[in-house]
């Protein structure tokens, strides 16, 4: 199955925050489901970002980087479009893959890579 890898805390946001659009330099013509793999990188500035969001009490984040699964497999969500333009709060990119049905998955160790990558996941 295709996967893409995204940093934390932003794979958790898809997941668990209502996260819509992951912004990307480069547009996709990709439509259907993929495995978010989680990246070893952790994006500080990103968490802050989030916890600057739970303050309207929308979600709760993960007060340590520590409780953020990376290097695999950690939930699925269909791609159903691709813009330059949208109203989503989550919307600063390029171009935009619009996310829906986010479903979180027991983690699964792998490695990541750039652009959509293939994972042996059941």
């Amino acid at each position: 199955m295709k996967a893409l890898s995204i940093r934390q805390p932003w794979a958790w946001a898809i997941l668990n925050a209502g996260k819509d659009i992951e912004n990307r330099n480069w547009k996709t013509r990709f439509r259907g489901r993929v495995l978010i793999h989680a990246g070893k990188t952790f994006d500080d500035d990103g968490h802050m970002d989030l916890c600057i969001k739970q303050m309207r009490g929308e979600f709760s984040v993960p007060s340590d980087e520590i409780e953020f699964k990376t290097g695999g497999i950690v939930g699925s969500v269909d791609i159903v479009d691709c813009v330059s333009q949208s109203d989503s709060e989550w919307f600063v990119g390029k171009y935009g893959f619009v996310l829906r049905n986010p479903r979180p998955l027991p983690f699964y160790s792998c490695k990541g890579q750039l652009n959509f990558f293939e994972v042996n996941y059941s």
